[in-house]
């Protein structure tokens, strides 16, 4: 599996939040969070963020925490209807990869034999899944891992 370096700006984003077992209820997020970025014209040339927070072999399955995620930009006045954080930028390598479980699967299990084969640590900062306008009504994403410089 190939993978690109990118350095990632910092990202405003708006997101929604889920507490449970990863797995298809992250799907109802993701689709909240862009009915909400439809309603407010946002979704078009629209970067889309899938974060899980925890890895679920070292927190309980209740306890796991989903973002579904929209980058706005810095002059986008938000209201109160929707969370905001700043995620940070850096090193990335960027993985592109089909958006089937069975896929993005796999593509975690290669992911981590292949930083330390190629000599990358993993940086303290969430990995993320990435849709991209064209992505978005394509059936990829990007896988994108977080590497100390």
């Amino acid at each position: 599996m190939k993978f690109k370096v990118e350095t990632l700006p910092n990202y405003r984003i708006a997101y929604v939040r889920r507490v449970g077992p990863y797995g298809p209820a992250n799907v109802e997020v993701m689709e909240k969070l862009k009915k909400w970025a439809k309603e407010k014209n946002l979704l078009k040339s629209a970067i889309l963020l899938a974060i899980p927070q925890d890895n679920p072999e070292t927190t309980l399955p209740e306890n796991c925490r989903f973002d579904a995620c929209i980058v706005i930009s810095e002059d986008y006045q938000m209201d109160d209807s929707m969370r905001k954080r700043e995620l940070s930028g850096g090193k990335y390598l960027i993985y592109e990869v089909k958006h089937t479980a069975e896929d993005i699967q796999k593509a975690y299990a290669y992911i981590f034999s292949s930083l330390q084969n190629n000599g990358y640590q993993i940086d303290n900062k969430p990995i993320f899944e990435r849709y991209t306008d064209d992505m978005i009504n394509n059936p990829s994403c990007e896988i994108c891992v977080p590497v100390n410089p």
